[in-house]
């Protein structure tokens, strides 16, 4: 017969182990990310950022198939498309929704009140009303800046320095994005002491695009300055091409638009976020709250250009942008 003080013992020590082995059922549950990304699954671009993302996530121990299952859905530059795949990850009710571009976040905010987020590919997060402020977010979303507003008049002084001659600029843009919007008036504010005109250049589809660059080119020492969204990384091909044919100098957010052929790119490592971002990933599947996890702006950034399209352009780019450059496409 067991005696009271024995018993008495006995219920403790269960009672203390009860909330480790909750934990321990919790932490084997096999947890749930959604992934909506504003490009099309095919490009190989966005293909290596997902594995990216994927294998820093395996460095903390989730792995697919094993603990961890992701839904993804890819929207491309479709609105449409967009916030019908936002409705569907948010009626899955994954753990947390990992998100790029600026249209998905509006669209996955829409979609639901309540599953956390977590960005990328993002700019003006506080502007757009996702967030606010950046050091303490205090709500659902958090994640990682591509660029601020004030990072338009970088773009306009390396266009200068790689090609003088540019005194007319069209900002080529997405109207409808509030960020993108909001590079324009710092665009033009630097172009006062550069000696250039500004053109507002929205875009909506791939036809505007060919006919909003081919009048902008009507006038001689034209220039454009390509602002980052997903029309304009979707159909980024077709904007090289059409500004080498236009003769058209060109600086764009990353570098993987000089892969492309483009003349020049200037902006945040991207894969470097994406990892970043799937530490933050990690720690809301371990119970952290995002409202605590501050909005990260970029902390590197890399100068990129293609001499081979400078070559096709009569630009002779100067030793000292050479030396200053990450990488130089040959």
């Amino acid at each position: 017969m067991i005696r009271r003080r024995e018993l008495i013992t006995l219920l403790s020590s269960a009672a203390a182990m009860w909330p480790l082995a909750a934990r321990a059922q919790q932490s084997d549950r096999v947890r749930r990310i959604g992934v909506l990304m504003g490009f099309a699954e095919n490009d190989e671009v966005w293909q290596v950022y997902l594995a990216t993302f994927k294998q820093r996530l395996q460095d903390f121990g989730w792995i697919e198939g094993r603990n961890l299952r992701i839904d993804y859905r890819f929207a491309g530059e479709n609105n449409q498309r967009t916030h019908a795949a936002a409705q569907e990850l948010a009626a899955g009710a994954p753990d947390v929704i990992f998100v790029s571009t600026n249209p998905v976040v509006s669209a996955v905010m829409q979609a639901t009140g309540t599953i956390p987020i977590v960005f990328t590919w993002v700019s003006d997060s506080v502007g757009s009303g996702f967030v606010t402020p950046l050091a303490h977010p205090a709500g659902r979303i958090t994640g990682f800046h591509n660029f601020e507003p004030a990072f338009g008049g970088k773009w306009l002084g390396v266009l200068k320095q790689i090609a003088p001659g540019v005194r007319r600029v069209a900002v080529v843009h997405v109207p409808e994005i509030a960020a993108n919007v909001a590079f324009v008036p710092v665009i033009e504010a630097a172009s006062v002491a550069l000696g250039t005109t500004v053109t507002i250049a929205g875009v909506r589809d791939t036809a505007d695009i060919e006919r909003v660059l081919t009048a902008f080119a009507k006038e001689p020492d034209g220039g454009l300055i390509v602002i980052p969204s997903p029309l304009t990384a979707t159909r980024r091909d077709i904007i090289v091409e059409v500004a080498a044919r236009l003769s058209l100098p060109a600086i764009y957010p990353f570098r993987f638009y000089c892969a492309s052929g483009g003349l020049v790119s200037y902006g945040s490592d991207q894969l470097g976020q994406v990892r970043e971002a799937a530490s933050y990933v990690d720690r809301i599947l371990r119970g952290a709250n995002p409202g605590e996890l501050p909005v990260q702006l970029p902390t590197k950034f890399e100068l990129v250009i293609n001499l081979k399209t400078a070559k096709a352009l009569g630009i002779t780019v100067p030793n000292s942008m050479l030396l200053l450059a990450d990488d130089v496409i040959e």
